[in-house]
């Protein structure tokens, strides 16, 4: 009876695990990365800490930047990326661009080759399509705030997490927190959620919390706040002259709820603050009294404090390479992003410890900090990705289906007086205009172009750019003039060291002598919402926030009615709307 009893036993143990075996094979089974840290996570910080030199400590601290293009195993791209890892032992790596199996293959083949696990992040403020092909792109976080959805700003966080995780980036440089109060801004505008510190807060505490639960470390930047500068940090060093009061009241706000919200890093800003440092000419990403006595003692941070990227103007117009590191780490800053010359900054750092100008119990702090991050992100046990199931978890119908639902929920009308909108596309003779103001950007409206054209085949179209001259313009002006609509798509692109999001005066003159002839004229922004500056009086106004194909689709779909627009203005425009104002227009009945 024990023998028949075993015998059972041992059959129902194979009937489960093979019913086990035939549900993975059905059923996807999808193990979501923790940041948890516990007693095992504990001991193994402890444990690498104690056995490393103080060489390997400071490389610890450095991140440096590649591509996950492909390259050649000769090339001198990857020998200088493996030399970084052998000799300089980097703690990590900044990810900029790439393709899809290029960069997993090399991301894995680069943690191959490390010691200690590398920390890999990358800017993915508009998901991991933001930097690579292929992958799943959300609109900018402006166009949440035009949503204004906390729902959208959570799955915004967790598919961005969860297709960053599948490719191996364990961090993004994101949410923007900055509130977004001057209109002039050349580098925050749309990548701001918007300019009310309380929605800020609000969304990117949801789009934290996204990141997080589902695995990828969130970075609060630019701290103590990039919103109110109409200079670009990438080229010189701004400075924001609020005092402490309203610094306490917008700024710093968003700031301290990501921290309630557990962000669990903050980026520095290359920004002069007097109210919180009077030395002049230092960068808040320098200054010991903000990061370590506001962000450190009084904000009670305790995460991660990375540098925004050491190769920008606000630092490298006043500082050499070196100077910079050692006054950032002298600040408080952990981890030192794109340093001009790392091993210079590593072998100056390690010098500075020998000689006591900064301690080596100020370098563990941090280290042990950066161990603590990759330890709860699982990286002791498993730094490489399943190359073999990119396919099924990057861009899958239901993050592409999620993302287009966002870009759609964000589009926001601001004017529409002479009802000109929904366009019928049947007996109006329309004249479409895709006018970018940026050299080069010519077909910058072509996705637009060729959606409005499926709905419109008879339009009149002409594009232009910075580069088409007034001649051209006049010409494509006089065949528009017999048009029932005139319809124009503008085009200025938000970029590190363009200087400006502004529109091409040519553009706006053609804009405004559109509105004289007294015949509906339509304008969609494709970026920053505060061009209607140079056209007040223009009948009928868009904001689709981004020049992405996704933000074409969606700004077609509304004109002809085929989607609710139901976004508000996440900003004001001067003496024109304030925040909150947006028409409803309710997608067109299907008799």
């Amino acid at each position: 009876m024990e023998e028949v009893n075993t015998m059972m036993k041992l059959l129902r143990g194979l009937l489960i695990i093979f019913l086990s075996i035939m549900a993975v094979g059905c059923v996807r089974v999808i193990v979501k990365p923790s940041l948890t840290f516990g007693p095992s996570e504990a001991r193994w910080v402890k444990k690498t800490l104690n056995r490393m030199t103080l060489e390997e400590k400071v490389g610890q601290m450095v991140c440096c930047a590649y591509s996950g293009h492909f390259v050649n195993t000769d090339s001198d791209f990857l020998h200088n990326l493996e030399a970084l890892i052998r000799e300089q032992k980097i703690g990590g790596f900044i990810l900029f661009g790439g393709e899809v199996y290029e960069t997993a293959y090399l991301t894995n083949s680069l943690q191959n080759k490390a010691e200690i696990p590398l920390l890999i992040a990358s800017d993915l403020e508009r998901g991991l399509g933001n930097q690579i092909d292929g992958t799943t792109l959300f609109p900018p976080l402006m166009s949440l705030g035009a949503a204004g959805s906390d729902e959208l700003a959570y799955l915004m966080g967790k598919i961005t997490a969860v297709e960053a995780r599948a490719i191996g980036i364990h961090m993004t440089y994101a949410p923007v927190v900055d509130v977004n109060i001057n209109p002039e801004n050349p580098i925050i505008n749309t990548r701001s959620f918007g300019e009310d510190p309380e929605q800020v807060s609000r969304l990117a505490a949801e789009f934290i919390k996204g990141c997080q639960q589902n695995g990828l470390m969130a970075t609060a930047k630019h701290f103590p706040g990039h919103g109110d500068t109409d200079l670009d940090s990438h080229s010189v060093l701004p400075t924001i002259g609020g005092d402490l009061k309203r610094l306490e009241k917008v700024e710093l706000y968003p700031f301290k709820k990501a921290i309630e919200a557990g962000v669990q890093a903050i980026m520095t800003a290359h920004l002069r603050l007097p109210a919180l440092d009077p030395t002049p000419d230092l960068p808040a990403t320098l200054s010991q009294p903000i990061l370590t006595g506001l962000l450190r003692n009084k904000l009670g941070f305790k995460g991660i404090i990375v540098t925004d990227a050491m190769n920008m103007g606000g630092i490298t117009t006043l500082y050499s390479p070196v100077e910079a590191a050692m006054r950032a780490v002298e600040a408080g800053v952990d981890m030192i992003l794109l340093p001009p010359e790392p091993k210079e900054v590593i072998e100056a750092l390690v010098c500075a410890v020998r000689s006591s100008q900064i301690s080596e119990a100020r370098i563990d702090v941090s280290v042990k900090r950066i161990l603590e991050a990759k330890a709860r992100l699982g990286l002791r046990k498993n730094k490489l990705v399943n190359v073999e199931t990119l396919c099924e978890k990057l861009a899958s119908k239901e993050h592409l289906q999620q993302a287009a639902k966002t870009f759609e929920s964000s589009m926001t009308l601001v004017k529409n007086e002479k009802m000109a909108l929904p366009l019928s596309g049947q007996d109006q003779k329309i004249a479409v205009f895709s006018l970018s103001s940026d050299p080069g950007g010519y077909f910058a409206g072509r996705t637009f172009i060729q959606e409005f054209e499926k709905r419109c085949p008879e339009s009149i179209i002409f594009y232009a750019d910075a580069f088409t001259g007034q001649e051209f313009i006049q010409e494509a002006f006089e065949k528009a003039r017999d048009a029932d609509v005139i319809l124009f798509a503008l085009f200025s692109r938000l970029y590190a060291w363009k200087g400006s999001v502004e529109l091409d005066l040519k553009h706006i003159q053609m804009i405004n002598e559109s509105i004289a002839l007294k015949k509906p004229v339509v304008v969609v922004s494709f970026g920053s919402p505060y061009f209607l500056r140079n056209f007040p009086e223009v009948d009928t106004y868009l904001c689709a926030y981004r020049h992405a194909s996704e933000a074409q689709k969606a700004a077609v779909k509304a004109l002809f009615g085929e989607i609710d627009i139901k976004g508000k203005l996440p900003v004001s425009i001067p003496d024109l709307y304030s925040i909150g104002h947006g028409l409803e227009l309710l997608r067109k009945s299907k008799e």
